[in-house]
């Protein structure tokens, strides 16, 4: 049986806005299931007619976008908490594919019933909306990455975000966190050559170390100031 909302272990992580009874509640009937993936399978597929948005419960993964030729652009990782499907369910299509790099759960809503999130619990939309405007600066902070920091500062500014994302939902043992991608992954998302990433993870190797799946940061400072990063932690944000 999928676990109820009130157990879910994403709720106690400081990182999340916790719920109120009613949004609790709520949100309990507004669920409609769990997805479950192993790694390697796709959710869905670049063009496929959404019914279904998802929160990503447990385990990670990537949304991609494919070119006619085929070449492959990694969008950005999908990490516990994280809302996706939602703009394929409102435009009747989905933008990416989304694949399972290890095996995930995914918390499963129906498009159907998105309407009653404004009209019954606003405070659920206006979750809704704080997840979208956040995605949205995002992507603004990745096309600055992309524009204006070179390599090395490229993958510092990614492997301290990913890093401190992953700490920050308790994935964290010691300075390592588990992140189970492959460096052509990275290099995707950093618009790299898989060249170029591999002499620039050498060269940061005494800040921060990414081998079998495990990345390890053991010099935070000297990475933020390497990537023009703050240190300041990000305030709570909400959880669908």
């Amino acid at each position: 049986m999928p676990s109820a909302c009130a157990t879910c272990a994403l709720r106690s992580k400081p990182v999340f806005t916790d719920f109120t009874p009613h949004e609790l509640a709520f949100m309990e009937d507004f669920r409609v299931g769990e997805t479950h993936l192993r790694a390697g399978e796709v959710l869905y597929h670049e063009g496929d007619a959404l019914d279904l948005f998802y929160t990503a419960k447990t385990g990670q993964g990537a949304r991609y976008k494919y070119l006619t030729n085929g070449d492959r652009q990694l969008v950005n990782f999908v990490f516990p908490g994280d809302t996706i499907g939602l703009q394929g369910v409102l435009a009747n299509e989905a933008a990416y594919t989304v694949a399972a790099a290890s095996d995930m759960v995914f918390c499963t809503f129906r498009r159907t019933r998105l309407n009653e999130i404004f009209a019954q619990s606003p405070d659920r939309g206006y979750a809704l909306v704080w997840i979208t405007a956040a995605e949205e600066h995002f992507l603004s902070e990745i096309i600055a990455t992309l524009g204006q920091r070179k390599a090395q500062q490229r993958m510092a500014w990614a492997l301290l975000k990913i890093h401190r994302r992953l700490s920050d939902l308790g994935l964290a043992l010691g300075d390592a966190v588990p992140f189970p991608f492959r460096q052509r992954d990275l290099a995707d998302a950093l618009g790299l050559s898989l060249v170029h990433t591999n002499k620039t993870l050498a060269c940061l190797r005494p800040h921060a170390q990414w081998q079998d799946g495990i990345l390890r940061v053991t010099n935070t400072r000297a990475l933020s100031d390497l990537a023009m990063l703050n240190q300041d932690q990000p305030p709570p944000r909400p959880l669908l």
